[in-house]
């Protein structure tokens, strides 16, 4: 070869591996900073040269929420806009933003190809990760059993049998043995039994010392930490760098791999087992959707993980807040209890727990609950695409492609939408004359809004109020060493960090 063509391609090298860097700039500089005047203004937010946002968003992705809050309360419409290279969106509070994105122009924000991307590996094409006809079909059979009296009997028995017979003999046991417990691991543990009945028809027994062994332990350390690591897909800095170690099959995309595996593995082995008893099936959803015979394994795997992870953590992350939280307000925990001890005067026939009914009536208790969660939302953000160009209705504009965030956890902290008292927890603010008076689900998505409402809100409530009325009937909760607000974990909810150890004292009245 001759020399100097030689030199010369050794001199072209730098210029070719800088050639991306150019391009990239000059497609920033170009598009970026000529559609500035549309783009929402980022309140107390720097923006860097290429970066944008990023800087920032790692320097505070520890602390993502409190973060988010701390903007968006400074901003004039309750919103900020966050870019960084490949992406750009919105992360709003605002109520008329979330009516606009989740109800009005619901067509227009679906979950959208990055969602449901990070998601699929773990939950393939179930409800909760899936738009278009694929979730509709979906959406309409699963409302038409949740509307079903036989099954809302069928969660009440599950639930009264997992609090009579596991939950409250481990409570008993803890208390004779004067030892400290970790509520959030029992509640997480309540909640994956009761939801696997639910869901399966099957027991793990996580709250059988004896039982939770094998397989079972295996399943449920397996979907937790699936859950995890596909929440870190959401917080990675880079959109690239976890379809990088997917693809090297390497790291945390390492780990979820196995995981996943282990979480289908078992449920597919239940679906199949369920088949096989064709004669023998029960009230469970999985049941209910073996029925149709024109869903698929793989359909109805997706569909039961779904629902796994929608009723695994919610209900547990929102107790572990409501214990801590009531353990600070003594007022509030005598106002249960004399309501608790009310509805029992009143049905003096009942039975160790609470029935349907018995629940319906405890009011105070549905606004503490509620209360509880507006301050600490199971689920504090929820995100979705904007398929086409569009203008919110306070005049926000939003890019075709830019991801939309609603975040309950600041709304909660919002003095535009709950007033100067937002920060206190103040139950009395969902009651009228003592009745429990519902808010508008725009400003208080918790339970999400529009046609994509949860279905399994009324399910959800009947959980949490029978264990915090069974609990607090018979113990007395001391919670050792939270004295100030604890910090929490964002994984798919909002797990308290360290978790909530307690000590009980039984009740002798």
């Amino acid at each position: 070869m001759d020399l100097s063509c030689s030199s010369n391609i050794i001199q072209a090298v730098p210029l070719f591996l800088l050639l991306p860097l150019f391009l990239y700039l000059f497609f920033y500089l170009f598009f970026f900073h000529q559609g500035q005047s549309r783009k929402p203004i980022a309140h107390g937010l720097k923006s860097y040269p290429l970066l944008g946002h990023l800087p920032q968003f790692i320097k505070n992705r520890h602390r993502f929420l409190d973060w988010v809050t701390e903007i968006i309360v400074r901003s004039p419409n309750q919103a900020m806009m966050f870019h960084s290279p490949g992406e750009s969106g919105i992360i709003t509070a605002n109520p008329s933003h979330i009516e606009h994105v989740l109800k009005t122009n619901f067509d227009n924000y679906p979950k959208g190809e990055r969602s449901i991307a990070i998601l699929e590996d773990f939950l393939g094409c179930g409800i909760f990760n899936s738009d278009g006809e694929q979730w509709r079909w979906q959406r309409k059979a699963a409302s038409f059993e949740f509307n079903k009296k036989s099954l809302r009997n069928f969660v009440v028995d599950a639930v009264q049998s997992e609090i009579l017979h596991r939950l409250l003999p481990l409570l008993d046991n803890t208390e004779k043995n004067k030892a400290a417990v970790d509520l959030q691991d029992v509640l997480e543990r309540f909640a994956f039994d009761n939801i696997c009945k639910v869901a399966f028809g099957e027991d793990p027994a996580c709250l059988m010392e004896e039982g939770f062994i094998g397989a079972n332990l295996r399943f449920m350390k397996a979907f937790e930490e699936a859950q995890n690591l596909v929440m870190g897909r959401f917080m990675g800095a880079l959109a690239a760098t976890w379809k990088i170690k997917k693809l090297l099959n390497i790291g945390s995309e390492r780990q979820l791999r196995d995981s996943v595996s282990t979480v289908h593995d078992y449920a597919m082995k239940i679906i199949l087992a369920r088949k096989e008893k064709d004669s023998d099936r029960g009230d469970d959803i999985l049941s209910r959707f073996t029925s149709n015979e024109d869903h698929t394994n793989e359909t109805l795997r997706d569909i039961m993980i779904s629902f796994l992870l929608a009723g695994r953590e919610t209900t547990s992350s929102a107790l572990t807040w409501f214990f801590w939280i009531t353990s600070t307000r003594p007022d509030v925990e005598k106002k249960i209890l004399e309501e608790i001890r009310a509805v029992r005067a009143a049905n003096p026939n009942s039975g160790e727990t609470f029935s349907f009914d018995e629940l319906r009536e405890m009011h105070y208790l549905h606004a503490a609950i509620s209360e509880s969660m507006r301050l600490h939302p199971p689920v504090p953000v929820g995100t979705l695409l904007c398929k086409e160009d569009d203008v919110l209705p306070d005049g926000t504009f939003v890019g075709k492609g830019w991801f939309v965030t609603y975040s309950a956890y600041a709304m909660g902290r919002s003095e535009d939408v709950w007033g100067t008292d937002c920060e206190e927890y103040k139950p009395e603010r969902w009651l009228e004359k003592g009745v429990f008076r519902p808010e508008s689900s725009f400003r208080y998505p918790v339970f999400h809004a529009g046609p994509r409402m949860c279905l399994g809100k009324e399910m959800a409530y009947i959980q949490m109020k029978s264990v915090v009325a069974c609990v607090f009937e018979r113990f007395r909760i001391s919670v050792v060493g939270k004295e100030s607000t604890p910090e929490h974990i964002l994984s798919v909810t909002l797990r308290m960090k360290g978790g909530l150890p307690i000590q009980l004292t039984k009740r002798k009245d």
